[in-house]
Parts: structure tokens; C-alpha cells; sequence
């Protein structure tokens, strides 16, 4: 990161979707069909604008987006959010970009009368960082689906009370 403050942005641009490609593979944690469906859903937001189910938070610093986040409710229930994807690029890691994104995300769901936010991730030992972050971040573990994934990697389901 260079010394430009960091500032948040709520609305995909069309530049979004090969950045958001482009920070989901360098974490080299997701497959490469996960990439896709993290760039569909930038896709749906700029189709379909404050309509799409989708709402993105990204951290710029200047021209450069560092991270992303995206997020919606879970119209199966009544105050329900779930966290889809935070990615952070890994240059940037640990400088408290991907702290920045969660927390607005927070901020935004409770300002919309969300009172969870659910976040799933896997529970091989590469994700171990990123179950850290969650648990830093205030949430508890809700649930934990051996094998789900594959045979030794299971789901764990994180929720925060807003």
C-alpha cells in the first residue's frame, strides 16, 4: 500500500470484474470456478444496479481496489445476512483492509435491520488465517460440516449478532 487513505465504495464498475478476478486468484485460496461465480456476481450487480441481490463494498487506495467484499440478505428469513466473498489482495494483507470491509459491511446490514451476518469457509488447514480473522472479528462458530468440500474439508459456518 502506498500512503493514499484508503476509501470505501458501494457501486461495481465495469474495471471491477477483472480486479475482483484478478484478487480472487491471487490469494491462490479458491478454485478456479469459484473465480467465476465472484466475477457473476459482479456481473449481476452491474445489471441489475440496487435491484441485484448482491450489494459490494470495495477498498480503494487511489485507482487501485486493495479488496472487496459481498454480501446480501437471505430473503428465506426474517433479519438474515450472509457474507458471500472478502478477498483481500495479498499484498495487502494484514494491514487491516479486509478488517475495514467487514466492518462496514456490518455497519451497512444493521443499518438495513439486519441482526446476523453468516459466513461460510472451509475448514482445511490453509484456511486457518482466514477462520482467525472471523474469530477476531467477534464471530463464533455456529456450525461445522465434515467433508463438505471433500473428504477433509469441511464447512464452517460462522454467524455474528449485529
Amino acid at each position: 500500500m502506498t500512503s493514499n487513505a484508503i476509501t470505501l465504495r458501494a457501486e461495481a464498475t465495469p474495471a471491477d470484474r477483472d480486479r475482483v478476478r484478478a484478487i480472487v486468484v491471487a490469494t491462490d485460496m479458491f478454485h478456479p470456478p469459484e473465480a467465476d461465480v465472484a466475477v457473476e456476481l459482479v456481473d449481476d450487480r452491474l445489471a441489475n444496479g440496487t435491484a441485484s441481490d448482491y450489494h459490494f463494498l470495495f477498498a480503494d487506495e487511489g485507482a487501485t481496489t486493495l479488496g472487496y467484499a459481498c454480501y446480501g440478505y437471505n430473503e428465506m428469513t426474517v433479519s438474515s445476512w450472509e457474507l458471500y466473498w472478502i478477498a483481500v489482495d495479498p499484498a495487502c494483507q494484514g494491514k487491516g483492509v479486509g478488517r475495514l470491509l467487514l466492518a462496514q459491511a456490518e455497519r451497512d446490514i444493521a443499518a438495513q435491520s439486519g441482526t446476523r451476518l453468516y459466513v461460510e469457509t472451509a475448514g482445511r488447514a490453509q484456511y486457518a488465517p482466514t477462520r482467525a480473522f472471523y474469530l477476531a472479528s467477534g464471530y463464533e462458530i455456529g456450525a461445522e460440516l465434515p467433508d463438505f468440500y471433500a473428504p477433509g474439508d469441511g464447512k464452517v459456518i460462522f454467524v455474528k449478532v449485529l
